[in-house]
């Protein structure tokens, strides 16, 4: 009898073991225990305001979470942390490795420096850094996507509905950043597609994120004449600000109509899922040394416009459609020596030089688009019939 039970015990034991094994030492990265993959998120703001630049950023991390599977813990997010406090920067960086993470997204401009310099200090950590233009061999990569493409539809929407002719644009900065000026010039060149007669008129923050101004330089732009207010900034602001003064406006980051349903046309929008998914599967996989650099477009999903409001102008669906599939043929790009314009709701392409506004051909008549290392580098002029206020 005792050897039978023996037996029993060191079946038990063995089958306990297995089950162990199986469920307990062989435990994926993904789903828990010490070893578990973490992503660190540094935002600006907080996704919980539900609009704007931190949301759009936090949207992209969720769709990440879940196509890759990863559980709650696995996600460090460290909020508010303003881009021009270099301390505030680091700490919220190091917390995140302390905490684990093998992969950080550092997702606003003024994170740059710091980012560069922990990859440096922090090697066998993976840096991924969101606009700017810094980068290394191994372990710092920068992303971006070619938004301007979707400020050029937005554009259009704006040109048809203004009565005025003047169209306002409260920006993060001004001809300073190549990511701000590309995104003005492709906004401007989108309204000239559809009203040739339009102005767009620039008021800088000189800052990402300034909530107080950007409502006030809405306004300020509404008082000049300005009936659609366009946007490159952080919050929803100058979209309600539009709304409260009876104008019209196009957001950024997300679709704006929940904020200012009166108001808002259509937005110059992320899918920032696109990215963090791809990017954080290959550090997961070990394959991000072929990673790279990011500069994502219309046709990857990366950048678009929300969905048309019925605050819209007549033709606004069909003629940012034609726009849209140039894009995704990739057969036509903004900064071009050919303009876009419409006639008889048909598509018409035209060899013009593409030129400041000081009168200077940036691209003669017929010639290609700009080096993309101009639009995210160097461009730091207006283009014709954009003024700053």
């Amino acid at each position: 009898m005792k050897k039978f039970l023996s037996i029993l015990l060191a079946v038990l034991l063995i089958a306990v073991s297995l089950v162990c094994f199986a469920s307990c030492g062989n435990e994926s990265e993904n789903e828990g225990g010490e070893g578990k993959f973490k992503v660190g998120v540094i935002h600006i703001g907080d996704p919980a305001d539900g609009s704007g630049y931190s949301y759009t950023h936090d949207l992209g991390i969720v769709e990440m979470q879940k196509n890759l599977n990863l559980a709650d813990d696995q996600i460090i997010r460290k909020l508010n942390i303003a881009d021009d406090d270099e301390s505030a920067i680091r700490e919220a960086i190091e917390a995140c490795i302390s905490e684990g993470c093998k992969i950080i997204f550092t997702t606003s401009y003024g994170y740059m420096d710091t980012t560069e310099a922990l990859a440096k200090e922090h090697p066998n950590v993976i840096f991924s850094h969101g606009t700017g233009y810094k980068s290394n061999e191994t372990n710092f990569n920068n992303y971006f996507g070619r938004i301007y493409q979707a400020r050029y539809l937005s554009g259009i929407a704006a040109g048809l509905k203004t009565k005025t002719n003047k169209i306002g644009y409260v920006a993060a900065y001004g001809t300073e950043l190549a990511e701000t000026c590309s995104g003005i010039n492709a906004f401007a060149l989108g309204v000239q597609s559809v009203n040739p007669d339009a102005e767009v008129y620039v008021k800088s923050l000189n800052s990402w994120f300034d909530p107080a101004n950007e409502t006030a330089y809405a306004e300020a732009l509404i008082e000049l004449g300005c009936d659609v207010i366009a946007q490159h900034c952080d919050t929803a602001n100058p979209q309600i600000a539009a709304q409260t003064k009876g104008v019209f406006g196009c957001g950024y980051n997300s679709d704006m109509t929940k904020d200012a349903p009166k108001a808002h046309l259509t937005a110059s929008i992320w899918n920032w899922g696109v990215y963090y998914t791809a990017a954080t599967k290959a550090a997961m996989d070990g394959t991000w040394a072929e990673f790279g650099n990011y500069y994502g477009s219309l046709a990857d999903g990366l950048v678009d416009v929300s969905a048309l409001s019925e605050n819209c102008a007549e033709n606004t669906a069909e003629y940012i459609k034609l726009v849209k599939d140039l894009f995704k043929e990739g057969t036509w790009d903004v900064f071009s020596g050919v303009k876009l314009s419409f006639k008889d709701g048909a598509l018409v392409k035209t060899d013009a030089d593409l030129k400041d506004n000081a009168g200077k051909v940036i691209v003669a008549a017929g010639g290609a688009s700009v080096e993309d290392s101009v639009i995210t580098g160097t461009m730091n002029y207006f283009v014709e019939g954009v003024s700053l206020k």
